[in-house]
């Protein structure tokens, strides 16, 4: 029998260290040798006013290729593929109160693929990126992923063109790959959604297609201080480099006790931690076994308290979101035209990290939340994720905990502000304010059960596995990256 020599554990570790070094490299590099970001708007905007897309409402009765199954209510594909709009049935219990409510969610079984190429150019890893139409895009074109696709789309179930550069993710050699994991999307509007968030590294040339640049990891973590400019897609895909390692502060040191000194301190695996791996593995295990949350589907016919009128499926409360219908006629997409169901959410969501610097390390404050979709209905979240308005004239007990902190947060505090799109593909014009938001280091900020402080290589870590920080945080993360490309103050 022939045997393959085994790679040895500090030589894998030696691997990782290096690969991360050479990512914050990339991240803190002064600029892209391939463009300017100064070119990059232009050409960015040259395209989005050269958009000829057009979108529009319609009733229900004017989509083609979907409707209204007989049986259940729920709107399906006549294809079978693609996705549905379907109902659930949620019965949640904290505490002694027990909580129950239907709602529309949307079914979509398959896995996509969310797929950036990245490619070393003067020694700086830059990525190719797509600036990429969706229907439900507040303002047309954002930059999306290399490769951003259902399974449906990238098998042609629409008939439409082939999806440019997907073989270089399907086909990649292992040794090529950055990282490769299954991960979720929001909890709330989607069952069981996962899509395959994989990095792939070329050596070789790569023809660069009309609408897609090359764009350096530091230039693409500015862009997310732009409004409605990097989709969720991208930021999800971002978020899983493993920009985190030991002696990451040593090698790139910060001067003085800064924001940014005490968040590159976090993303370096040796600066100490308020609570081991361990404990966090234990602490998200047992939020998981102790859940008291059942979702149910269900035929969206059968949902109470959601009343269908022509041209949306609505709250009794007018409060959550819209199951609604748009026509799309775009210039730049696979096909040219289509008609589809979306979700609106009603108002502007606000997502946001409360952090705070214990011994000179920054700790950003995590929440085990529940959520009806997720796979293993729960999974590590920001401190705050909700809409505000959907609290108005409640009691105070009955506010997510940290609201009034994150809300009330003097402008000296906030490190980050941002309103950022979710994905365009599902969600008509949905948007959260992302925040990141300093406490004083004086102030005691005891967090109850479901909370913890984390690092933020914790953080980055944990995002290395499949299913255990949601999107939300997902895009924090790459959010909080981009804080160490500028000083933030004291």
């Amino acid at each position: 029998m022939t045997h393959t020599s085994l790679e040895s554990p500090s030589a894998l570790h030696t691997q990782d260290s290096e690969l991360s070094m050479r990512i914050a490299r990339s991240l803190w590099a002064a600029d892209s040798t391939a463009a300017s970001l100064q070119s990059f708007h232009s050409w960015f905007t040259g395209l989005r006013d050269s958009d000829a897309s057009h979108v529009r409402r319609i009733d229900f009765d004017a989509l083609t290729d979907w409707r209204f199954e007989a049986a259940t209510g729920n709107i399906v594909h006549d294809s079978g593929k693609f996705f549905s709009i379907e109902g659930l049935n949620v019965r949640a219990t904290q505490g002694p109160t027990q909580h129950q409510w239907s709602q529309p969610i949307i079914s979509q079984p398959e896995i996509g693929l969310l797929g950036i190429l990245v490619k070393e150019f003067d020694g700086t890893l830059h990525c190719l990126m797509q600036a990429k139409m969706e229907p439900g895009n507040c303002n047309g074109l954002q930059l999306s992923p290399t490769v951003q696709a259902t399974r449906s789309n990238y098998t042609g179930v629409h008939g439409g063109k082939s999806v440019p550069y997907l073989d270089y993710f399907l086909d990649a050699p292992s040794q090529h790959v950055i990282t490769d994991v299954l991960q979720s999307e929001q909890g709330s509007w989607f069952y069981r959604k996962r899509n395959r968030n994989i990095i792939v590294e070329v050596n070789e040339p790569v023809e660069v297609l009309e609408g897609f640049c090359w764009l350096s990891i530091g230039q693409l973590h500015e862009l997310l201080s732009i409004d409605d400019l990097v989709n969720m897609d991208a930021r999800t895909v971002l978020s899983c480099l493993p920009l985190s390692g030991a002696g990451l502060s040593k090698a790139h040191p910060f001067e003085g006790e800064t924001f940014r000194s005490a968040l590159v301190r976090s993303l370096s695996a040796d600066q100490g931690t308020l609570r081991t791996s361990r404990q966090v593995q234990n602490w998200i295990t047992d939020a998981r076994v102790h859940s008291e949350m059942d979702a149910t589907p269900v035929g969206l016919g059968q949902i109470e308290g959601w009343r269908r009128s022509s041209d949306r499926i609505s709250h009794e409360a007018g409060l959550f979101f819209d199951v609604m219908a748009v026509d799309v006629r775009a210039g730049s997409r696979e096909v040219r035209s289509w008609t589809q169901p979306m979700i609106e959410a009603r108002n502007r969501g606000v997502v946001a990290f409360l952090t705070q610097r214990i011994e000179g390390v920054l700790h950003v404050l995590a929440n085990v939340r529940a959520e009806p979709g997720l796979l293993d209905m729960v999974e590590v979240a920001p401190t705050l994720q909700c809409t505000p308005e959907d609290y108005q004239g409640m009691p105070a007990k009955a506010r997510p905990p940290f609201m009034d902190e994150v809300l009330q947060a003097p402008r000296e505090s906030i490190r980050f502000d941002t309103v950022l799109s979710e994905e365009g593909g599902r969600f008509f014009h949905t948007r959260n304010r992302y925040l990141i938001v300093e406490a004083d280091p004086a102030r005691d900020l005891t967090a109850p059960a479901d909370f913890c402080w984390l690092t933020v290589h914790q953080l980055t870590d944990l995002i290395q596995h499949s299913h255990y920080v949601n999107i939300q945080a997902r895009s924090l993360t790459a959010c909080l990256h981009s804080l160490t490309l500028r000083p933030m103050g004291n």
